[in-house]
């Protein structure tokens, strides 16, 4: 396959978004007409009356909000909502619908602030790797961490995702030179994903193959040159 059409794949993937999990940390904030009448359904706004409160000063104000074991945000005059498999997007869309009770026409802005992978193997910088944008794919997250070495099998990379449907981690191969990749539902990346880059077991055969023959020759040539040495003083 050329790398234009290559290229035309990846532009027409598909993102579908994030699914919110246990322990992700969301930045929500809620705007209204009425500024005053918004203000009880802002975290920030409601942190950083109390701290002024306490301290007498303007506070460090705090519209974060991190999500339970039990798949839950405690939310201001809201309650609990519960969140855990939700796009962004649905959430959203759940807390404005709520919302239409007391103010008119809210918009909710989510973010998510702390959206970590781990990139492991035969790439040039593995590790715990932290994206500034969500919406991060397979080919990314290799670039994040240096490319792949020249050992790596990018035929064969692994990506191993909690399947809250099973309660396990579960295991995909991925094929970085097919342009098919893009139409995999692993392509786009969910945080906490691991991506395992397999050594190339032919290339490391062919790696030490070739230092098998470097060491071959090495010695050959010293004992060459040591027979040299015998003849010519055995001959004067």
């Amino acid at each position: 396959m050329s790398n234009d059409n290559f290229e035309q794949e990846v532009s027409q993937a598909k993102y579908v978004g994030l699914h919110i999990q246990e322990g992700d940390k969301l930045d929500i904030t809620v705007s209204a007409f009425d500024e005053i009448a918004v203000k009880p359904f802002n975290k920030s706004s409601m942190t950083a009356t109390s701290n002024s409160t306490i301290s007498g000063g303007s506070g460090a104000a705090s519209s974060e909000y991190t999500v339970t074991t039990e798949g839950t945000i405690q939310f201001p005059v809201l309650g609990n909502i519960y969140c855990k498999g939700m796009t962004k997007q649905q959430l959203k869309e759940d807390l404005e619908s709520r919302l239409k009770r007391y103010l008119t026409d809210p918009m909710v802005t989510i973010n998510l602030t702390n959206f970590n992978i781990f990139v492991l193997g035969e790439v040039k910088s593995p590790g715990l790797k932290t994206s500034p944008t969500e919406k991060l794919n397979v080919l990314q997250a290799i670039a994040v961490a240096g490319d792949l070495t020249y050992d790596a099998n990018r035929t064969n990379v692994k990506l191993i995702r909690f399947s809250d449907a099973t309660g396990k981690d579960e295991t995909i191969s991925l094929d970085l030179s097919e342009a098919s990749i893009v139409d995999s539902p692993y392509y786009f990346l969910q945080q906490n994903d691991i991506l395992y880059v397999e050594p190339d077991k032919n290339k490391q055969v062919a790696l030490n193959n070739d230092s098998a023959a470097d060491k071959y020759i090495r010695y050959g040539g010293v004992a060459l040159g040591l027979l040299t040495l015998i003849l010519s003083l055995t001959r004067k």
